[in-house]
């Protein structure tokens, strides 16, 4: 095998444009990939930061990745992919809550607007 120089592992791109260089090694090749932080997640994802970690343990997210100790990004590839497959699958909706039935702050007779 011989060795790989950086600029055999990238892709040709006009020099005045900016480029990512973001890279991963699979099955002794380079690919090239991009990455995102968590503020241009949260642009992209209006989500909580919460609600994110949950999908993402139930495998329901793309996974982050951690780059350093401090600095965790996502494969942007993977978002838009998760976004795409949002957009064509309807998502049921949460059950509704009967709140004549909840035991704190019970609604009452005076509460309630005539129909």
């Amino acid at each position: 095998m011989r060795g790989l120089s950086l600029s055999d592992a990238l892709p040709e791109h006009d020099t005045h444009k900016p480029f990512d260089l973001g890279l991963i090694m699979v099955a002794d090749r380079i690919i090239h990939t991009r990455t995102i932080r968590r503020h241009q997640l949260r642009e992209m994802v209006p989500l909580a930061d919460s609600t994110i970690f949950g999908m993402e343990q139930r495998g329901e997210f793309p996974r982050r990745f951690a780059l350093s100790p401090r600095c965790v990004v996502w494969d942007l590839a993977e978002v838009e992919d998760w976004l795409a497959s949002r957009r064509t699958r309807p998502i049921e909706r949460g059950q509704q809550v009967d709140v004549r039935h909840r035991r704190a702050r019970p609604v009452k007779d005076s509460d309630r607007v005539p129909a």
